[in-house]
């Protein structure tokens, strides 16, 4: 019986390597642009973190624009990333740490769970844990069902992946 089903799974996964050269450009960028010249201007990452150093204000949101922009020619939605408060750092400096983002987060889950519920079709979803999968006897369902939750705009990047 569940082989006559279709699925598919809704997640949130940022390509790591992507976002890792997207970095790597920005640095390579930040060292040889005139603006920078002598700066201390540096973006470094540690796992799911990312940490952005400059002298001042104007400097640290100049080097934040510049990774949004290697991130968004490389296809990598600004979703994905998470902002901290900025801080000051030594020597007057200042830092940003930027978070991640994986996985849907719970109330997320349950408000897609909701619109597969109230939208009318033959189909049921599952939570299971930070990922989400969609069952249904048709495909065009399953495909109406991707176009519902690609229409809503969640604070999450949504992928759909393993469609069956």
């Amino acid at each position: 019986m569940a082989s006559d089903e279709h699925t598919f799974d809704v997640v949130s996964k940022p390509d790591m390597q992507e976002i890792d050269n997207a970095l790597q450009m920005a640095m390579k960028e930040i060292t040889t642009r005139f603006d920078f010249k002598g700066s201390i201007s540096k973006i470094e990452t540690t796992g799911e973190k990312i940490t952005v150093v400059s002298e001042d204000e104007f400097k640290l949101q100049n080097v934040i624009k510049i990774f949004e922009d290697k991130l968004f020619k490389r296809k990598i939605p600004l979703k994905f990333i998470q902002y901290e408060k900025m801080e000051d750092a030594l020597g007057g400096h200042k830092k940003q740490e930027i978070t991640i983002k994986k996985g849907i987060p719970q109330d997320i889950a349950k408000q897609i769970n909701l619109l597969v519920k109230n939208s009318g079709l033959k189909v049921r979803s599952q939570i299971q844990g930070e990922e989400m999968r969609v069952f249904a006897k048709k495909i065009d369902d399953l495909q109406a069902i991707m176009q519902k939750i690609r229409a809503t705009d969640y604070p999450v990047a949504l992928q759909f992946v393993n469609y069956r």
